[in-house]
C-alpha cells in the first residue's frame, strides 16, 4: 500500500461523519485499491519511480472523492469515483492494476503508448504481454544493413565506487539487445525450466550426407535434417508444442497448436534473433534446409518481418556453429521448450562391443517443467538422438 503521502486518503473521523453515500464510494474506493480491480488511477496503487510510464497526479478536485462529507455532497463523492475508473488525458493509458503497473514497470513498456483492450480502453495483463513479447523491428530502409544496430559508447570520466577502477565506456541498452533482454529475463523469472541432455553418435547421419553428395544430388544441411527430426519428434510429444496463459484471475491453461512454426536461432550484427519457419511439420528436409537459408539471410540483413520473428512455437539453436559442446539455453518466451546441438567432433564410442571413433554431438534440451514432466522430455530428446542415428528410417521424403 502507498504511504500516507501518496494517497489521498480521508483524515481521521471523516468516515464517521459522512453521509452514507459517501462513505459507500469511499470504501469502494479502498476495497478496489487492495484488491488491484484494475479501477485504481495510475500512479496512486504501488509505491516505485522507476516505471516506465510517468507518474502524474490528477489536480485536487479530481481526487477529492475522501474529502470529509461536510466539503462535498453525496452525489459529488460518487461522481469524483467514478471519474477515477475513467482515462487520464495526457501519456497516460487507462487505469490498470497495480499488477499490470509492476509488470510494465519490470519489462520497461511505456503505458501511454498502449492502447487497452478492456472495457472504455481498460489496459490489461495482456495488452502489456503483448508488448512485452512483440518483436523490435526497425524500417530496413533507415539505416545501411550493416548500421542497423550500431554499438554506440559514450566516453566518461570517473572511477567505480563499487570496483575502485577508472570506468572507460557506458554502452546504452536499447534496440533489439533491449528486446532480447526483456524476453530473456521474463523467461528467467516466469517458467520453472529444467535441462536434460545425451550425447549422439551422429555418424550415421554424416556418412548419409556424403552418399548423397557421391550421387550428385543437392544435399541439405545438417541443420535441416535435425529440423525435420524434431518436427516428427514434437508430433509424437506435442507438450513440447504448447504455450502458457494466463488470465485476468490468475488462473493458467495449456494452449496446444495444430502445426509447429519452428523458430531457428540466428546469431546477426543487430543481436540474437529467432525467425520461425512456419507450418515446418510439412516440409521436407530439402525445404526446410531452404527456409532455414532464406530466414537467415534476411534476418541478418535486418528484413525479417514481425510475423517471422514472433511466430514461433519451439526453437531450435545450433550453438555448434561457435565450437562449443553444450549450452543450458534460455527458453525463448513465451515457447516452453528449446533443442540445442553442439559441435561435431571425434570421440571414443563404443560400436558392437568394440572401441571406435565416432563422430558425436551433445544435444541439449530445456523445457518448461508445467507443460510437461520428465519423461516426456527425456522421449522426445531420445527420439531425436535416435533419428540422428538411424537417419534412414525418418528420411523417406527427401
Amino acid at each position: 500500500m502507498p504511504s500516507g503521502s501518496d494517497r489521498p486518503d480521508a483524515t481521521p473521523g471523516a468516515a464517521s461523519s459522512a453521509p452514507p453515500a459517501a462513505e459507500a464510494a469511499a470504501e469502494t474506493y479502498r476495497e478496489e485499491e487492495k484488491a488491484g480491480s484494475g479501477n485504481v488511477l495510475i500512479g496512486y496503487g504501488t509505491p516505485g519511480g522507476h516505471a516506465a510510464a510517468k507518474r502524474t497526479r490528477l489536480p485536487k478536485a479530481s481526487v477529492s472523492v475522501l474529502q470529509p462529507a461536510e466539503t462535498q455532497p453525496a452525489d459529488k463523492a460518487a461522481e469524483d469515483l467514478t471519474l477515477l475508473r475513467t482515462r487520464v488525458p495526457g501519456k497516460l493509458g487507462a487505469v490498470i492494476s497495480p499488477l499490470v503497473r509492476r509488470m510494465a514497470r519490470e519489462h520497461g513498456v511505456d503505458l501511454g503508448e498502449l492502447h487497452g483492450s478492456g472495457e472504455s480502453g481498460l489496459i490489461m495483463r495482456r495488452d502489456v504481454e503483448k508488448a512485452i513479447s512483440a518483436p523490435v523491428i526497425e524500417p530496413a530502409d533507415t539505416k545501411p544493413a550493416a548500421l542497423v544496430e550500431p554499438v554506440e559508447t559514450k566516453e566518461t570520466q570517473g572511477r567505480d565506487a563499487r570496483t575502485g577502477l577508472a570506468i572507460s565506456s557506458r554502452t546504452p541498452v536499447r534496440g533489439v539487445r533491449k528486446a532480447v533482454a526483456a524476453t530473456m529475463s521474463r523467461s528467467r523469472a516466469e517458467i520453472p525450466e529444467a535441462t536434460v541432455w545425451v550425447d549422439v553418435d551422429a555418424t550415421g547421419l554424416l556418412e548419409l550426407r556424403e552418399g548423397m553428395k557421391a550421387g550428385g544430388a543437392a544435399v541439405p544441411g545438417l541443420l535441416a535434417f535435425i529440423a525435420r527430426f524434431v518436427t516428427a519428434g514434437l508430433k509424437k510429444y506435442p507438450e513440447l508444442n504448447t504455450r502458457i496463459e494466463s488470465a485476468e484471475d490468475g488462473s493458467q491453461e495449456i494452449v496446444g497448436f495444430d502445426g509447429v512454426n519452428l523458430g531457428i536461432a540466428a546469431q546477426t550484427d543487430r543481436g540474437l534473433v529467432v525467425p520461425s519457419v512456419r507450418s515446418a511439420e510439412k516440409l521436407s528436409a530439402r525445404e526446410l534446409d531452404a527456409e532455414i537459408r532464406r530466414l537467415t539471410d534476411v534476418a541478418r540483413e535486418g528484413k525479417a518481418t514481425p510475423t517471422e520473428l514472433g511466430s514461433g512455437t519451439f526453437t531450435l539453436n545450433n550453438y555448434g556453429v561457435f565450437g562449443v559442446d553444450g549450452s543450458a539455453a534460455i527458453i525463448n518466451h513465451p515457447e516452453v521448450a528449446i533443442l540445442g546441438v553442439g559441435r561435431i567432433i571425434d570421440k571414443p564410442w563404443v560400436v558392437n562391443g568394440e572401441l571406435a571413433v565416432r563422430k558425436v554431438t551433445e544435444l541439449t534440451l530445456t523445457f518448461d517443467h508445467r507443460v510437461c514432466d520428465g519423461g516426456t522430455a527425456a522421449g522426445f530428446l531420445r527420439f531425436v538422438a535416435d533419428a540422428i542415428e538411424n537417419p534412414t528410417t525418418l528420411l523417406a521424403d527427401i
